[in-house]
């Protein structure tokens, strides 16, 4: 089978999108960018093929086995994938106590990191198991970081073992097992997934035809913060302004304005019908209300950067912030915390200051066209979806915003179909609308 693969090698994520010859969405891979970007590229594209095969699996069993089969499968899959992860880690973090803790506290460390995996394995576990397990990051470092500080925080507390040593030996570890290549394939943990589901015969003889189709990637085409070092022909390197257009039209045909706030960047886009950027601010200068800039406030509270949004979402009386720069975020986290402030209502106040950042970037790239098309990392952000609705109607009315669950994507949709175009010139973006979540 032909296909064809965008990549959006950004500076805190890398993604990947695989097409079909007919413009439909085979799958979708993301992963950390960090500072190993030809890895980066090679294990987000190692994730959208495992999409795409999940994607071949859901069209042989949906009439037999139901969705609930397939999502439970790759709940599994997940699940092993992670486990994998976490195996490398616990190994990474004991050889580093080996090598830097002083020789009186390396026993209490090696059996307080032992305690620690096993109270996150166990959770792993527990998702597997959960009926309604609810929506988790992408990442690993997300997944294993919220449970192990949960974990090191209790160790620490009952055995007298200090949370800051715990806590900075995973800060060092977890690099290294982003930056070391893993098996991430479909064939690396489909049978192990499959041994937690039961192996019903039905899906096991869709994986193994899933498994046997030949996915045979036609023409890559890169683009984003880093793509001038994936290792692509010249003539298949796109900006990041002409995918997110192009994508976002994909997504939505009606958008004639884009805002995508990345982890590095944001970008205000005007399109025409077409699909074709006809004008464009962009803040590029630094990552002031920027993804990265959320990044920093995450880690200074010691949360995932997936739960800030709905951490925001709670709050009762947001805080004004004056300053959105990202060298700055963890003295003001801090000095409005030391005054009683809380955290909900902080957050709340940094996500509106993020999105007025964007909002002068739009005004100054044209305004907010009719149909507004959210994208990037931070279009997940539901505390960010908020207060750009609520900007969004004071400075301009009535406005449809459209955010797709895959908005993420986008940029690497929008190579993905510059792909496709170098052996179909009359592709349309419009035939991959099916990638789009609708609406929101």
């Amino acid at each position: 089978m032909n296909c064809y693969v965008g990549v959006d090698l950004g500076s805190t994520t890398t993604k990947a999108v695989v097409l079909g010859e007919d413009g439909r969405v085979l799958g979708q891979g993301i992963t950390n960018s960090r500072a190993n970007y030809d890895l980066a590229a090679n294990v987000a594209r190692t994730e959208a093929f495992v999409s795409a095969r999940f994607g071949l699996l859901r069209e042989r069993v949906a009439d037999q086995a139901g969705d609930p089969a397939l999502e439970r499968l790759l709940r599994a899959f997940r699940v092993e994938q992670t486990l994998a992860q976490l195996v490398r880690l616990e190994a990474g973090i004991h050889a580093e106590i080996d090598l830097a803790v002083v020789p009186a506290l390396r026993a209490g460390a090696h059996a307080a990191v032992e305690e620690i995996v096993v109270g996150v394995r166990a959770e792993e576990e527990q998702y597997f198991l959960a009926q309604n397990p609810g929506v988790r990051s992408d990442f690993f470092r997300d997944v294993a970081g919220s449970a192990y500080s949960r974990h090191a925080e209790d160790v620490a507390r009952r055995e007298n073992t200090s949370f800051d040593l715990l806590l900075g030996l995973y800060d060092k570890c977890i690099i290294q097992v982003e930056n070391t290549p893993v098996e991430l394939g479909f064939q690396d943990h489909i049978g192990a997934a499959l041994d937690r589901v039961g192996n019903p015969p039905d899906v096991r003889a869709a994986v193994q035809a899933a498994v046997d189709t030949d996915l045979d990637a036609r023409v890559t085409c890169g683009t984003g913060y880093g793509r001038a070092r994936l290792p692509f022909p010249k003539e298949w390197i796109r900006s990041e302004i002409l995918c997110h257009g192009l994508g976002a039209h994909a997504m939505f045909p009606g958008t004639r304005t884009v805002l995508d706030i990345g982890g590095q960047d944001t970008k205000a886009i005007q399109v025409d019908g077409d699909g074709i950027v006809t004008s464009f601010q962009m803040n590029d200068r630094c990552a002031a209300g920027c993804g990265r800039y959320l990044g920093y406030i995450a880690d200074e509270m010691n949360i995932g950067l997936h739960e800030l949004g709905p951490l925001a979402e709670q709050s009762q009386r947001r805080v004004r912030i004056n300053s959105t720069c990202t060298v700055f975020a963890g003295a003001e986290l801090r000095e409005r915390l030391s005054i009683g402030e809380r955290r909900e209502d902080i957050l709340a106040g940094l996500h509106r200051a993020v999105i007025l950042r964007a909002m002068s970037l739009l005004a100054r790239s044209g305004g907010v066209a009719d149909e507004f098309t959210f994208t990037g990392g931070v279009a997940n952000n539901p505390a960010a979806v908020r207060a750009l609705r609520e900007l969004v109607a004071e400075n301009y009315g009535a406005r449809t915003v459209n955010i797709s669950a895959s908005s993420i994507y986008t940029g690497a949709l929008g190579a993905a179909i510059f792909a496709l175009r170098v052996d179909h010139p009359g592709a349309e973006p419009a035939s991959v609308r099916n990638v789009a979540g609708g609406a929101a």
